[in-house]
């Protein structure tokens, strides 16, 4: 298994945070990296989610919510062609800083054989994207 994790601290509240990242109909308006999700965020519900790492096509993904917390966690399964090929365990998580700011963690744990052939690609063009949408969600937050 691979562990894809970046971080950012923003200077707004959990509830502010979590309410940006699970308003899907605004993605499409400040998000760079996930362009839409569908669905209902509800544990073992599918979703529809676009992405478009920099540099690359956008792909439509299903993943599966495995994950839900509010105000703290939630996060998705997705298998490319088939489970243990190559999968993706997205997940979003707030921690409360304790003095009014938060800290967003926007991590994926990739495993499957075909992890090692992308792992370079994703590394890369994922954590790009991974830190762009982190930086927009701080600008959005830190504006309201």
């Amino acid at each position: 298994m691979k562990v894809l994790k970046t971080a950012i601290d923003i200077n707004a509240s959990k509830e502010n945070v979590w309410n940006i990242l699970v308003n899907f109909d605004n993605y499409p308006k400040w998000n760079p990296f996930i362009k839409s999700i569908r669905g209902d965020l509800k544990v073992r519900k599918k979703l529809e989610v676009m992405i478009q790492p920099p540099g690359s096509k956008v792909f439509k993904l299903k993943p599966k919510v495995t994950s839900y917390k509010q105000y703290k966690e939630f996060s998705w399964l997705d298998s490319i062609l088939m489970y243990g090929l190559f999968d993706g365990h997205h997940i979003f998580e707030i921690e409360e800083n304790g003095n009014g700011t938060s800290r967003l963690i926007h991590k994926e744990e990739f495993s499957g054989i075909l992890v090692p052939l992308l792992w370079n690609q994703l590394e890369a063009k994922t954590r790009t994207g991974f830190e762009l949408m982190n930086k927009a969600v701080k600008e959005l937050a830190e504006s309201e």
